[in-house]
């Protein structure tokens, strides 16, 4: 799927882990790969677990990356000094 191939990425720092603004964020990157409503609600929900998570273990600064190739999302979440969290969907 060559037309939803990119990569987005942001770095978060002494923020909210997840505040609106996030969140808007990252249902509008779901959606621009097609993921039915059902799937951007599950995935978000796993995002918002690990931000919200990570914040309560005092980190604050991290990396959140969103790589679609090869008809397949990847998503990372990097907090400073702890291995990545990653999953991955296949795309719609």
């Amino acid at each position: 799927m060559a037309d939803h191939d990119f990569l987005f990425a942001l770095e978060l720092s002494d923020e909210t882990p997840f505040d609106d603004l996030l969140k808007d964020l990252i249902q509008a990157v779901l959606a621009h790969v097609s993921f039915a409503p059902a799937a951007v609600d599950e995935l978000s929900g796993a995002l918002r677990t690990v931000l919200t998570k990570g914040a309560a273990d005092g980190k604050r600064r991290c990396d959140v990356r969103f790589q679609a190739r090869g008809g397949q999302l990847e998503v990372a979440i990097g907090f400073a000094g702890a291995a990545p969290w990653r999953t991955t969907r296949p795309l719609p």
